[in-house]
């Protein structure tokens, strides 16, 4: 392959989607001349391994992210952990407790009545 040749090659990122409510997951990156060539090699090396309904194909140089100075700015700047379920884990114990609390409680008074 001339130099020429190559440089016209562009690398492609492959997306599937395995079910209609799944969302696009990355598989695998390829080397190709051009959109259709991508999906005709995405086509043969990924739908003969896993099933899928769908597949996206994008050049890389079409995909845009944040830099990383850019990415400081998608850290919250309030206090809202509130919002975060994380405070949530041991709901269960506590009720268990509560459930345990009340019941002695209402054993302790039937006795005494």
């Amino acid at each position: 392959m001339s130099s020429e040749s190559k440089e016209k090659f562009a690398i492609y990122e492959v997306f599937s989607q395995k079910s209609p409510s799944a969302g696009f997951m990355h598989q695998f990156s390829l080397l190709a001349p051009n959109p259709e060539a991508a999906l005709l090699m995405a086509r043969e090396n990924f739908m003969r391994r896993e099933p899928c309904i769908n597949i996206w194909v994008v050049n890389r140089d079409d995909i845009h992210g944040l830099t990383p100075e850019e990415r400081a700015s998608l850290e919250r700047l309030d206090n809202k952990s509130y919002r975060e379920t994380k405070g949530y884990g041991d709901i269960q114990s506590r009720w268990r407790r509560h459930k345990e609390a009340y019941e002695g409680k209402a054993d302790t008074t039937r006795k005494e009545g």
